[in-house]
Formats: structure tokens, C-alpha cells, sequence
């Protein structure tokens, strides 16, 4: 498969003719003229959710890391910030590198580069909080040299993109983007969790509700892969053969092992709401759940084991803040995710 040409003048593709890739696109962007219609409206619910890390204090946050976290709590808190500083890092050259120069409809590519600014978004976040709240912020950037664990986990995350990246070809191209879907919606959750699990017990409120705007972006992203893998479904069926379902299922499986270990070393059973076991089916249910979206059978049959979770990340037009208990107007993320 050959990277798509930026400009294309002798293109004769018309509307019809767009596909995800493998096309032969003009290179003008056009938003009057879109086949995936999906890809616009994820482009203005993208754009509605636009935020800046600044609007998070963190002031609180320090306080509450010098003097009321306990150990366990603060070894928690810069291993996940320390997990999703990796994560983001990897996935803002991902996408920007390894997918969208092979995808070829202009919409896609679009909300592919809004995606990638705020993946980079996310870092800079990262950084207003260790810098602001953690003691060593040079070991946070760092700890995957140190903290074998979680180097084991970015090895994974890594290798995948790598490998993919390598002679792409249809399979690999498809493959990539279930390994996309599987990062935004499995990799980043125990993290996620982890801060609720803090701001539950009145603690780290300026973290979780830096991790909320980070959330609402990365539901938006697996919006993204989700009807872009749909869409291929429909377009190449062919690709859908038992050798490329049998690998998706390995993958989330693999990733699933993975994300449980992560969350039960991070927690160490010591974190209140947040024990093994629950770890494990929460993990469990969200691969359910990522599977489902892309037509494939479930394989745990898991239940949501934690729905207080949800509260921490649910934005709505005219609602009371969680963590201030004052009405708040979000008018950002208006849209509803039930166009998709």
C-alpha cells in the first residue's frame, strides 16, 4: 500500500467513489462535500469540545499531594500520569505517521489531524499537573526506565504501532485501526479510573477534572475507529476472514491481560472502590463493549462493576459540577453520541 499523493489533480474519484482508503483522492478539502457524514459531525462535536489545560486549578491538587494522599495513593498518582504521559505521546505520532498518510477520504483525514492535536493537547495537560502537583517530575517522564511494568506495557503498545507500520498492507491497515480503538477505549481506562477512585474520597478534584476533558476527547476518538473500521466492514467484507477476527480477538485479549495487571500494580488492593477483582471486570466489560461496537461477538460477558465511574465522565448541556456542586453551563459536546 503507497502513502496517498497530497495533491492530485488528474483524479477523476467522484463522491461515490471515496473509500477509506486505497482511494484516489483529489487532496482538497472539501466540508461541503463529505461520504462519511459521520466524520463531520465528529468534527464539530470535536471542535465544541474544545478546551486548554489552563482552565483546570490545580491548586488544591498540590495541597492535597503533600498532605493528605497517602503512600499508596501517591504512587498511584505518578505511575498513571506517568502511563497516560506515554500513551498520548505514542499515539500523537501514530496518527499523524503511521495512519492517516494511508487514508484516503479527506473528511477522515481531517478529524485524524484534530485527533493529533489533541492527543498533544492531553501532554501539555500532563505536564501542567506533574509540574504543578508531583514532586519529581523528571522521574514521571522517565519511570518507564526505571518501573518495569510499565515499560512492559509501552513495549506492547509500541511494538503493535511499529509492527503494523512495517510493509502496510490492507490487513495491517485494518488491524491498526483496532489497535487504535483498543488503546483509546481499554488502555487509558485504569488510569482514568485510578484519579476518579482519588476525587471519590474528596481528593485530587483539579486532577479528575482534567481526566474528564481528557475522556470526553478520547470517547470522541473511539467514536472515530469505531465507524472506521464499520465503514471498511462494509466496503472491504473481505478483509473480515477468520485469520484477521481470530488476531482482533488476540489483541484484546493480550490488551486486556495487560490493563488488569497495570491496574491491579498501580492500586496494590490499596485503594478504596478500586480492588483486583474489580479491576478485572471492569476491564473485561470495557472489551465487551469495544467489541460489540465493531460487530464482534463479546468474551467475557462482563458487567459494569463500577457505574459510579460514569458520573466522573458525563457531560451534559446544564448540569451540577461533581466536584463543586454548583451548576456549571457546558455548552461544550452538545451533540449526542446516538448520531453515530
Amino acid at each position: 500500500m503507497q502513502r496517498k499523493r497530497i495533491y492530485n489533480p488528474s483524479s477523476s474519484e467522484n463522491l461515490s467513489d471515496r473509500k477509506i482508503f486505497k482511494g484516489n483522492p483529489h487532496g482538497i478539502l472539501n466540508f461541503t462535500k463529505a461520504k462519511y457524514i459521520w466524520a463531520l459531525k465528529l468534527w464539530d462535536l470535536m471542535e465544541s469540545n474544545t478546551w486548554f489545560p489552563k482552565e483546570v486549578d490545580t491548586t488544591k491538587d498540590a495541597l492535597d499531594y503533600r498532605c493528605n494522599l497517602t503512600a499508596a495513593e501517591k504512587r498511584m498518582y505518578d505511575l498513571v500520569w506517568s502511563q497516560l504521559i506515554s500513551m498520548d505521546s505514542f499515539q500523537t505520532n501514530n496518527l499523524a505517521d503511521n495512519i492517516n498518510p494511508y487514508i484516503t477520504a479527506p473528511e477522515i483525514n481531517a478529524v485524524l489531524a484534530r485527533q493529533a492535536y489533541e492527543e498533544a493537547n492531553h501532554s501539555k495537560s500532563y505536564a501542567v499537573m506533574v509540574e504543578a502537583v508531583c514532586d519529581n517530575t523528571d522521574l514521571i517522564y522517565e519511570m518507564e526506565k526505571h518501573d518495569a511494568t510499565l515499560r512492559e506495557k509501552n513495549n506492547f503498545i509500541s511494538s503493535i504501532y511499529e509492527g503494523l507500520a512495517e510493509d502496510v498492507d490492507d490487513n495491517k491497515l485494518l488491524l491498526a485501526m483496532v489497535a487504535n480503538q483498543i488503546l483509546e477505549g481499554v488502555y487509558f481506562y485504569s488510569g482514568f479510573t485510578a484519579i476518579y477512585a482519588l476525587a471519590r474520597t474528596g481528593k485530587m478534584l483539579g486532577s479528575a477534572q482534567m481526566i474528564r476533558f481528557i475522556q470526553r476527547d478520547e470517547i470522541a476518538h473511539l467514536l472515530l475507529f469505531q465507524n472506521m473500521i464499520n465503514s471498511v466492514r462494509k466496503e472491504r467484507a473481505d478483509l473480515f476472514h477468520r485469520a484477521n477476527t481470530d488476531k482482533i480477538y488476540e489483541m484484546f485479549e493480550r490488551a486486556g491481560e495487560l490493563e488488569i495487571k497495570w491496574g491491579k500494580y498501580i492500586t496494590q488492593n490499596q485503594i478504596m472502590g478500586f480492588t483486583d477483582d474489580i479491576i478485572e471486570e471492569y476491564i473485561h466489560y470495557l472489551i465487551d463493549q469495544r467489541l460489540v461496537a465493531i460487530d464482534l461477538k463479546r468474551l467475557y460477558n462482563a458487567k459494569h462493576p463500577i457505574k459510579w465511574v460514569d458520573d466522573f465522565s458525563r457531560f451534559n448541556d446544564q448540569k451540577s459540577n461533581f466536584f463543586e456542586s454548583k451548576v456549571t453551563n457546558y455548552s461544550k459536546g452538545s451533540i449526542s453520541f446516538d448520531d453515530f
